[in-house]
């Protein structure tokens, strides 16, 4: 004889067996969307894009090149979490020194002991001006990051200069 308790039981099992068969059925379609660091076109197409951002990130080393040169993040590198904090330290004190002035990317460039840093500068101040910025800026980093920093800008006479292309 059946017992109530077994047939209960033998419902349960039946039940469970048939949430498992519809629970396993996922249907979702493929989100294989790539958007990070990619431009929207605008419909005027009057965003402007300077040689760096022109290209899709997955074009880097093949049509641009990185824009921080070290090898702390090759195998058995010295202090790779440091090297990324400095440089996005000095790309933030950059721009905010600069305020306004930089029109390109900040390279950054790492050689033994020695931090090089390149970018693109507007003439929107004067020459004097000019000059005790970049003494400013390489004194107090090379004080920060305890080596030496050489800045290597290069002057443009109008923001319109850098534009690569209109999206």
């Amino acid at each position: 004889m059946f017992s109530l308790q077994k047939l209960t039981n033998l419902g349960r099992s039946i039940a469970l067996q048939n949430i498992k068969c519809t629970a396993s059925i996922h249907t979702t379609t493929v989100c294989s969307k790539v958007q990070a660091g990619r431009y929207r076109i605008t419909p005027r197409r009057d965003r402007p894009l300077t040689y760096e951002m022109a290209y899709p990130p997955h074009s880097i080393a093949h049509h641009k090149s990185w824009n921080s040169w070290n090898t702390s993040t090759m195998l058995d590198g010295q202090r790779p979490s440091q090297t990324a904090i400095e440089d996005l330290f000095i790309r933030k004190f950059m721009t905010g020194t600069w305020h306004s002035l930089i029109v390109s990317e900040v390279i950054i460039k790492r050689q033994h002991n020695m931090i090089r840093i390149a970018a693109i500068v507007r003439q929107a101040i004067s020459a004097r001006k000019m000059y005790f910025l970049s003494s400013y800026t390489e004194e107090l980093l090379s004080y920060w990051v305890q080596c030496p920093v050489t800045l290597e800008l290069q002057t443009v006479a109008d923001k319109k200069d850098v534009v690569f292309k209109y999206i």
